[in-house]
């Protein structure tokens, strides 16, 4: 008889509300042999106490900021989750609110972006030691992401390491830890979520053509956008295993 097959890796994802699902990258996770379980604090999904029974930890983004704890009361057990994988060694990925957050759990701390809200499609500035990191080294050097956030990373913890800067400076890529990592784009993101998210705004500011041209850069854009940030869900994906 051969060897029984090894189990798949389950990951812990953390989704801070229905407008923010792992969309893409949880297709590519998937897609390389993970076992996703999404939990949804806001919609009473309770989040475990410990990473017993995970390979790693994937925090989602949201609206919220990442010192909105009394009013989104599960950020605080998150913040405890990201500091226990890291103890742990276990693989961990912040998007967006999960960057920021893992900033926060980790010593540093955050603010508003002074340059204002980041929207739409921007480049992604590599720094040298991208190009060794495992999370990193794969993605196209030309990359370009898609924005969405009004904060941003204002002091790095102890060991940070920026790996990637925006147009406006502010930390686009950080290593925490090892095997830890957060982005502030949304890799994860095409037309259809950005849609949702720029709803208000739209309807808001019927006469602002810049938010409908960004939905419009960005489906235009979607097969590269696949191509560019598939390779990094693939990376974190071998982490796991």
């Amino acid at each position: 008889m051969g060897a029984a097959p090894s189990a798949r890796p389950r990951l812990l994802v953390v989704e801070h509300e229905q407008d923010a699902p792992p969309e893409y990258v949880g297709e590519w996770l998937v897609a390389e042999g993970v076992d996703l379980d999404v939990r949804r604090p806001y919609d009473a999904g309770a989040l475990p106490a410990d990473l017993d029974a995970h390979a790693g930890l994937l925090v989602l983004g949201g609206e919220m900021g990442a010192y909105d704890d009394a009013a989104y009361p599960w950020l605080t057990p998150t913040k405890e989750l990201i500091r226990l994988a890291v103890q742990q060694h276990k693989p961990v990925w912040g998007i967006c609110l999960g960057h920021q957050l893992m900033t926060v759990a980790l010593g540093g701390s955050v603010q508003v972006n002074p340059a204002g809200r980041a929207g739409g499609l921007t480049p992604i500035g590599w720094h040298e030691a991208s190009t060794h990191d495992p999370l990193c080294a794969g993605v196209p050097r030309d990359a370009i992401a898609v924005q969405w956030n009004n904060d941003i990373a204002r002091d790095l913890p102890d060991g940070g390491v920026v790996l990637a800067t925006g147009p406006d400076g502010s930390a686009q890529v950080v290593r925490f830890a090892d095997r830890a990592w957060g982005v502030q784009f949304h890799p994860e993101v095409g037309g259809d979520v950005f849609a949702l998210w720029t709803a208000a705004a739209r309807e808001r500011e019927p006469g602002d053509t810049a938010v409908d041209a960004a939905l419009d850069a960005i489906r235009a854009h979607e097969p590269q956008l696949r191509e560019t940030w598939r390779p990094m869900a693939k990376a974190f994906a071998a982490q796991l295993g």
